[in-house]
């Protein structure tokens, strides 16, 4: 009886937050490949550790951003909130069309993250066989969340549903198929697993504060040294990754889409571990008792499945089948 007004106290601060962080030029993180790239995955860990959700949130913006400077958009403005709006499921369709004052979207888009929450999004439809991106102001009487849609219990205050397009106006950025052929997708697609590594490091806090306190059996302290090697590894990998992006933005499409393949890989095995291992060694106790640590779980585990599993791991198999072989390689 008292979970909803705590959910809706709960989706009451994380618009507040992202409203703070907006006007305050928070959301300003550096663009993938500008030669601070280490630290822009350091800001969306950072959000993430702060609150999942938060650091979800964030990350959509940043990206739009990062999407909008590579395809010569518009810039986001202070007090703006973006959400990237591509998923493309066989159904529904959202199609472009173009109309008197220019084009025109109609149809149903899922998965549309911030969907109540955002003022702007980056929405790809299609036009034919064509798949086009197009920023719209989501203020349009034309555009309204479906209710109903999202029935998540981790993630809920993402308000990541679907959203109906009625006759709303848009405006094209970049050329057909640009979204996915730019050099940045992937590394924007890296930065989503350093969300991921800034919940999962937060998942750890408990069992390393017991453990700080002497509290820790032998049982404990192995599950404890294996998170360390995992978010360790994960850590590295994505110190490496924004090295490597740095040093070559534009580079190779093939090697970028491994690089990303295997970073996602990496932390998400390191995410996974982590929640397994904290739970088998504190037991049910926080998952109970420790509301923020609950929902921290709950949301990691829900957001992390953002990958395809064992889909993304055959198709980075697929990549390096393609290569000579590449171990060992330092």
């Amino acid at each position: 009886m008292h979970r909803e007004p705590k959910v809706r106290e709960r989706s009451r601060d994380l618009r507040e937050r992202l409203r703070q962080l907006s006007s305050s030029g928070c959301l300003d993180i550096p663009f993938p490949g500008s030669g601070m790239t280490l630290q822009r995955f350091r800001a969306l860990a950072a959000a993430s550790a702060e609150d999942t959700v938060l650091g979800r949130m964030v990350e959509a913006h940043a990206d739009a951003a990062a999407i909008l400077h590579e395809l010569g958009g518009r810039q986001p403005v202070t007090g703006q909130l973006w959400g990237v709006w591509a998923a493309e499921p066989p159904e529904p369709v959202l199609r472009a069309r173009t109309g008197s004052a220019g084009w025109v979207l109609e149809g149903r888009k899922p998965w549309c993250s911030g969907a109540s929450i955002c003022s702007h999004a980056l929405v790809t439809a299609r036009d034919g066989r064509q798949r086009r991106l197009f920023a719209v102001s989501l203020s349009q009487p034309a555009i309204r969340p479906v209710p109903d849609s999202w029935h998540a219990v981790g993630m809920r205050e993402s308000d990541s549903g679907a959203v109906d397009f009625n006759g709303a106006t848009a405006t094209e950025v970049g050329a057909p198929g640009a979204y996915l052929d730019r050099p940045g997708f992937w590394h924007g697609a890296i930065g989503v697993a350093a969300c991921w590594y800034g919940s999962a490091c937060q998942v750890a806090r408990p069992l390393h504060e017991r453990a700080a306190k002497g509290r820790a059996d032998e049982h404990a302290l192995a599950h404890l040294g294996a998170v360390t090697a995992a978010l360790r590894a994960a850590g590295l990998a994505l110190a490496a990754a924004a090295a490597d992006i740095d040093a070559d933005p534009r580079g190779d499409s093939r090697r970028a889409r491994i690089r990303a393949r295997t970073v996602r890989a990496l932390v998400e095995d390191a995410a996974t571990t982590t929640v397994d291992r904290v739970g088998r060694a504190l037991g049910a106790g926080p998952l109970c008792m420790d509301t923020e640590h609950a929902r921290r779980v709950a949301d990691l585990t829900v957001y992390v499945r953002q990958s395809h599993a064992e889909v993304d791991l055959a198709d980075l198999g697929r990549d390096v089948a393609g290569e000579e072989f590449p171990w060992p390689d330092l």
